[in-house]
């Protein structure tokens, strides 16, 4: 946010109703969950158990599911709570995605500067979990710049902020920025999802991920109910993904 003074007009007052934040929550962690149970069972019936899997050939499935879920569980609310759940072109001159682009490609490389920290202060070249091959450049890139914006922004955009939105009462304003407090609930959310790297990362870095997460999830929030459409929170959601993966593998690639 920008450091402009806050907007004299008084905002509607923030009066978040339990039933739907119980919702929310539910379907905000129940997803991804309930996405990579659905994950580990293909992997047994096809006789394949995600175990021999690669890191990347799971995230694409269970990204899948994902994505299915949701759509599941929009087709389901559309019956109460009515609306595009923002699964519609942006009107034209609303559509935000210049913004997308241009934010997502700063906070790639500021995610860069988080994530790998201790290889830039200390000289070092990050190790891979896997071998660099053309076969899994295209597929990181892939997952990173095309596949990873629809199957998290549907889910948690799409769904959990058009839900909540139309629940919960009271804006966010400061300066110019104008926006339900749902959105910032969601990336509340959203960043906490991530927390798990607290037990396999640096605090300093794990903690640096939250914050960048959120303010990310803020973003998106922010685009979906300008633009009345997820098309800008998944562009910018690639575009800021596939940013550091490109700078990683360029950075590994010359040693």
């Amino acid at each position: 946010m920008s450091g402009a003074a806050a907007s004299t007009e008084a905002a509607p007052p923030f009066r978040p109703p339990l039933i739907p934040l119980a919702v929310t929550v539910a379907l905000g962690v129940g997803i991804p969950y309930a996405a990579a149970y659905c994950t580990s069972i293909a992997g047994i019936l096809a006789g394949s158990p995600v175990r021999g899997w690669s890191t990347l050939t799971y995230l694409y499935v269970q990204h899948g599911f994902q994505l299915l879920l949701a759509l599941i569980s929009i087709a389901a609310l559309k019956k109460l709570q009515p609306g595009n759940y923002g699964l519609r072109l942006p009107e034209r001159g609303s559509t935000y995605l210049g913004q997308a682009l241009a934010w997502g490609l700063a906070f790639g490389v500021l995610m860069t500067l988080v994530d790998y920290a201790p290889e830039l202060i200390s000289g070092t070249t990050p190790r891979l979990d896997y071998p660099l091959t053309t076969g899994n450049v295209a597929g990181w890139l892939g997952f990173e710049g095309i596949y990873v914006g629809p199957t998290e922004e549907i889910p948690f955009r799409s769904l959990l902020w058009t839900y909540l939105a139309a629940n919960m009462s009271g804006r966010l304003r400061f300066g110019r920025i104008d926006m339900a407090w749902a959105g910032v609930i969601i990336a509340l959310i959203f960043a906490l999802l991530h927390a798990t790297n607290f037990a396999t990362r640096p605090w300093p870095l794990a903690l640096g991920q939250q914050i960048y997460a959120f303010a990310l999830g803020v973003l998106y929030a922010y685009w979906l109910e300008k633009s009345r459409s997820v098309l800008a929170p998944a562009v910018g959601h690639n575009a800021g993904d596939v940013v550091e993966y490109a700078i990683l593998f360029v950075w590994v690639g010359l040693g």
